[in-house]
């Protein structure tokens, strides 16, 4: 089997581990520490919630990004017509998952073009920024974004993943100046996230300073990597190595609250672990900007569009009515903080 198909039975795997398989972090994500002070006295109407915000040049309705998962093979082509389809309806921001196969593939890269089905969107382009280090260029980067007509670039991070995947791609030394010079050299904004273990104030320091406009967090508590590959390794030694990393990162609440307050003008998207609009709303009121889930869109995207536009009006109602009873008429009203208490 050669390279390309094995990087396209890889996408395969992940999106069938993830659908079937108990692959949860052991930690939480840390929002259970913190509360609404409860308004019984909103003085604003349920129908005047605003939910939109400007973010990266485009209007999105509600702040909720459909985190990337997947592409590169057919099941996942289905998959990422009804997630964008849906993100249209709902007018929320989305990211494919790594376009590298589609690199590796032409055809491979049918599976991530989903403009012509969510014309509107904030849409995110994605590469694992360690295959900058590979022979991977900023033309490759570019190629990538021009491929989807994406409004920016996800540069993802995983070194935990790629220690523990065969033949990972693993020689990190470097980077940082490689990402800096295709955030100086792409024509769109160029977003770093994690994969599921969370983003230092240390490394968003880095990063910024190297010309990234945004940081995911994608924190710990919610997907565990290391569980999902643990499912794709073979012999006991190395699922083994794997197991000990099921409680391992920083929880998706301590990144944003500990990176907003260090850098309080860092656009960040909270991502790891978010399962409804509350928790969402606790993200902004933390300090970010966007709330990103990817299981709890795949799961009901797998199944049909109804169920996901079902799940999504779900996500949106909670939001909503967050925002309602702590007398929130906006976003920005959402964010001052004043709101929110910590255990």
């Amino acid at each position: 089997m050669n390279r390309i198909s094995d990087t396209q039975k890889r996408k395969a795997d992940h999106i069938q581990i993830n659908l079937k398989e108990n692959v949860e972090s052991a930690i939480t994500n840390g929002l259970e520490s913190y509360h609404f002070v409860h308004c019984a006295l909103p003085e604003i109407d349920l129908s005047q919630i605003d939910t939109s915000i400007q973010f990266l040049g485009k209007t999105v309705a509600i702040p909720f990004l459909i985190s990337s998962m997947t592409g590169g093979t057919k099941d996942a082509f289905l998959i990422n017509q009804n997630l964008a389809r849906n993100a249209e309806k709902f007018n929320i921001a989305m990211g494919v998952g790594s376009q590298r196969v589609g690199l590796e593939n032409d055809s491979a890269m049918q599976a991530f073009k989903v403009r012509q089905y969510a014309p509107n969107i904030l849409l995110f382009a994605n590469i694992g920024a360690i295959q900058l280090n590979y022979s991977y260029s900023v033309e490759h980067c570019k190629r990538i974004v021009d491929a989807i007509e994406a409004d920016a670039l996800i540069l993802h991070l995983n070194p935990l993943q790629e220690s523990l995947m065969l033949n990972g791609d693993t020689k990190f030394s470097g980077l940082l100046s490689r990402i800096e010079l295709v955030c100086k050299n792409i024509p769109v904004p160029v977003i770093a996230k994690e994969v599921g273990w969370g983003i230092s104030v240390d490394v968003a320091k880095k990063l910024v300073d190297a010309g990234i406009q945004v940081i995911d967090v994608a924190g710990a508590g919610g997907t565990s990597w290391s569980e999902v590959e643990k499912h794709r390794l073979v012999s006991k030694d190395q699922k083994a190595t794997a197991s000990a990393f099921r409680d391992w990162g920083i929880p998706t609440a301590e990144c944003i609250a500990r990176i907003h307050q260090a850098i309080p003008t860092a656009k960040i998207i909270a991502s790891g672990g978010l399962r409804n609009g509350l928790e969402i709303a606790k993200c902004i009121a933390l300090g970010a900007s966007l709330g990103g889930m990817a299981r709890q869109f795949l799961l009901p995207a797998s199944e049909s569009e109804e169920n996901l536009c079902e799940a999504t009006m779900v996500f949106k109602k909670q939001f909503e009515i967050a925002m309602f009873c702590v007398g929130a008429k906006k976003i920005s009203e959402l964010r001052t903080g004043k709101i929110l208490r910590a255990d």
